[in-house]
């Protein structure tokens, strides 16, 4: 059964890779996913496949937190790991170091500077860590006895440990470094840290450089220790460990302090082959010492290992480098995710919607608005990518259903009054036909005499509660029984959508009354060609008189919208059941240009 497991997640690791989250269950039981990456020194990816897979064996409880269920108590009881004996620190849990309460205004000093500081950076590997992570760095380096005194060294610093340095002397009484020297290609961050550093004592010079390039000849041999928190990649602990020791002085028992992520077995071998290739030996290394802000990857902890140069240590790139050096440049396949809310599955990485995890965070489940989301398998590189499903993100259901449960509410007339189009439909040099251009002025104020006493208006927080009814009376109208129809959670959905942009978000509404209508479009991005097109995302009114004239006040203001921001294509779904719709965007001038098939299978002994 272990074989088994660790071959469907491909687990590099194998069964002892099984075994590990077995035995940390055991232990730490009820436990999150993040807690069991934490303990075993698995990525939180790695480990939420695994739990799905014993899941499906019966061996982890369904619910979360996550409980061996009692056939994985017996498994473990028959694989001796039954035993529960936790020897680490409870003083410092496992870190070897302890912040003193001299040091907690240092803390809170620093937690304010990281508020004002940039944001991360994830395209490069940016995970900034902890306040009390950076004053156990700089009490590392003190413990160690590489300061006071000297010079320090710093190969990228998003962490800012230089200010914690800097910061640390000043709740001292006096700076405990010669001088700190940052390296970083961002001068955003070496502008923070420029203006912050000028009123706390401590020398802090700053160069912007792109480290694929050479370090500058001016830092070369000068500095007593460096410090580097590199790209999590083989290639990255290379190249920016190398630059650490161009810059530092000549000779044995200089210090290295070098922060990296947990790796399967393979990756951090060919990390230590580069560790020994630059001549340094390991001198200290303490899991989960660092604690990073949005690191979920890696369970949001990293190691932290203290390197010395010996009398063999060199360079061991002093050329321009031109690889992959980030994370990114190196994912080459997509990964599957499961949204905790519905169970949808969505593919994240080259060449899906999302290419990475925190981008489909921001926007919210593409079916339901919600998360988190719990990472799967790895999609094999000749898989295909799945039809877009008609609830997918960038796809929400367009219906023309009343939103209140009303006795079988009339549907929107067979024939709804003329779409104002006010010229025949042009076409373009290219041959594609235009459908719709903007109504004339007369047009425009026949169709606003017809809507009333409705008129259209930007959408915002007040109309959430009547949005929301509206959402789930159009999943009910497309999806039937497998609709997400809880008008709270489609609310709480459009509002987080509301606080990123309003705009393309339009509400019918006569005086005094709520909003009679619904209409979302949003602007969206190729990720191909970098073509920008719109996409109606919902359009519904209630059964109102007019209601048909409504629908197009609200079509007619959407199309403007677009219009306004140079768009020239506009993309509208619809569930083929949904005949109303279906009319009102043929009246419109839409084309039909793909549909979505899909098959049930048969249920297979409780199975599907």
């Amino acid at each position: 059964m272990l074989t088994e497991v660790a071959d469907a997640v491909r687990l590099q690791e194998g069964p002892p890779g099984v075994r590990s989250v077995l035995r940390a269950l055991r232990r730490l039981a009820p436990a999150s996913t993040k807690d069991l990456s934490r303990a075993t020194g698995l990525p939180v990816p790695i480990v939420a496949a695994l739990g799905n897979e014993l899941r499906r064996r019966g061996i982890v409880t369904t619910q979360r937190p996550s409980r061996l269920t009692e056939a994985g108590q017996e498994l473990v009881a028959r694989l001796g790991m039954d035993l529960v004996l936790d020897a680490t620190c409870r003083a410092c849990d496992g870190r070897e170091l302890v912040v003193p309460d001299v040091l907690d205004e240092a803390v809170r000093r620093l937690r304010a500077l990281m508020e004002s500081g940039p944001a991360a950076d994830m395209a490069i590997d940016q995970s900034h860590c902890t306040a009390e992570t950076k004053v156990r760095r700089v009490l590392a380096l003190l413990t160690a006895g590489a300061l006071p005194g000297g010079s320090l060294l710093l190969i990228g610093d998003d962490d800012l440990i230089s200010l914690a340095v800097a910061v640390v002397g000043d709740v001292l009484g006096g700076p405990i470094v010669e001088q700190v020297t940052v390296v970083d290609i961002s001068e955003e961050i070496l502008d923070h840290i420029r203006k912050t550093a000028a009123g706390l004592g401590t020398r802090v010079e700053t160069v912007r450089h792109d480290l694929r390039l050479p370090l500058p000849a001016a830092l070369h041999g000068r500095h007593d220790v460096a410090m580097t928190d590199p790209p999590y990649t083989p290639e990255g602990a290379r190249l920016f460990l190398s630059r650490a020791v161009e810059g530092l002085r000549p000779g044995p028992a200089h210090s290295v302090f070098f922060s990296f992520g947990g790796k399967s077995p393979d990756e951090m071998l060919e990390v230590q082959r580069e560790i020994m290739a630059l001549g340094l030996v390991t001198n200290g290394y303490i899991r989960n010492f660092n604690e990073y802000e949005g690191s979920g990857i890696l369970g949001g902890v990293g190691f932290f290992q203290h390197l010395l140069t010996t009398t063999s240590t060199a360079p061991s790139h002093l050329g321009e480098f031109s690889g992959p050096l980030y994370t990114g440049d190196k994912r080459t396949r997509q990964r599957e995710y499961t949204c905790a809310a519905c169970d949808a599955r969505i593919r994240v990485g080259p060449g899906a919607r999302w290419t990475s995890v925190a981008a489909l965070r921001a926007d919210g489940c593409p079916n339901c608005g919600k998360g988190p989301f719990r990472p799967g398998r790895l999609v094999p590189a000749e898989e295909p990518a799945p039809p877009a499903a008609p609830q997918d993100a960038a796809s929400v259901p367009t219906s023309l259903a009343a939103p209140e449960p009303a006795p079988a509410p009339a549907p929107v007339a067979a024939t709804p009054a003329p779409a104002p189009a006010a010229a025949p439909a042009p076409v373009s040099p290219s041959g594609r036909v235009h459908g719709w251009r903007p109504p004339s002025d007369d047009d425009r104020a026949a169709l606003v005499d017809r809507a009333q006493p409705y008129a259209t208006r930007q959408a915002d927080e007040r109309d959430l509660p009547a949005i929301g009814r509206f959402e789930a009376e159009i999943a009910r109208v497309s999806f039937g029984e497998d609709a997400i129809d809880d008008p709270e959670r489609w609310a709480a959905r459009l509002g987080r959508a509301m606080e990123k942009s309003k705009e393309g978000m339009i509400v019918a509404q006569g005086p005094g009354e709520e909003p009679v209508g619904w209409c979302w479009v949003s602007i969206n991005q190729n990720a191909m060609t970098g073509d920008r097109y719109a996409n109606f995302r919902s359009l519904a009114v209630s059964p109102v008189d007019n209601r048909s004239d409504v629908a197009e006040l609200l079509l007619t203001a959407g199309l403007e919208f677009c219009l306004a921001n140079g768009i020239t294509e506009v993309v509208g779904r619809v569930h083929v059941g949904n005949v109303p719709m279906r009319t009102v965007y043929r009246k419109f001038g839409f084309d039909p240009t793909s549909l979505a098939m899909k098959l049930f299978l048969p249920e297979q002994d409780g199975v599907r």
